[in-house]
């Protein structure tokens, strides 16, 4: 890019470049040069705009967490339609895609974007915790329709979900597991709490 040249846009030009590294090259290749190369931009405009490179890559996280947000909302909006297990499947298949995954490994390899990241999100792994609790709010609705039991322990149900259905996508190499997989997966944990 010649000097003086302005870039629209920087921040979601350099974001969607870091996601392309990471889903093509994986979370060890995340480098600020491999961003910016892939960006087709000076290695000074990432460092321009965010004051390191861990910097940038939570707010990346940040970023490709409030993605989910109408996702979310949607699952909740679901509750009272459909069955339970089919919304549950639907959902998880969604928020397991490959760049969540990726963004899943990204936080789990780097302990000093995992300590940024704790100043915004205290408690738990990025993406899981959110979908976990994503999970919780419809499941809650649901229970509040009397889909699911009263006595279903919803706190217990949500992560269990996203633990099992994530062994289902993590480390996984070429294509994903089958929706017919994870629907057996939410069928076993929901057993007995879907009326």
């Amino acid at each position: 890019m010649p000097t003086g040249v302005a870039i629209r846009d920087v921040r979601d030009q350099l974001f969607d470049a870091a996601e392309r590294v990471l889903l093509r090259d994986g979370a060890s290749a995340l480098t600020s040069r491999a961003v910016t190369t892939e960006a087709g931009c000076a290695k000074g405009v990432l460092h321009r705009h965010f004051a390191d490179f861990d910097t940038f890559l939570a707010e990346l996280v940040l970023d490709r967490i409030a993605r989910f947000d109408d996702r979310a909302a949607a699952l909740r909006g679901a509750a009272g339609t459909g069955t339970v297990a089919d919304n549950l499947t639907r959902a998880l298949m969604d928020l397991f895609g490959p760049v969540a995954v990726a963004i899943v490994s990204l936080v789990t390899s780097r302990d000093d974007l995992r300590a940024r990241l704790r100043t915004a999100r205290p408690t738990g792994v990025p993406v899981l915790s959110d979908a976990a609790t994503a999970i919780t709010s419809y499941l809650s609705a649901e229970r509040e329709l009397g889909r699911i039991t009263a006595d279903a322990d919803i706190g217990t149900l949500a992560p269990t979900l996203i633990g099992a259905v994530h062994m289902l996508f993590a480390d996984r190499q070429g294509t994903p597991p089958a929706a017919g997989a994870v629907h057996r997966v939410v069928t076993a944990v929901t057993a007995g709490v879907e009326r």
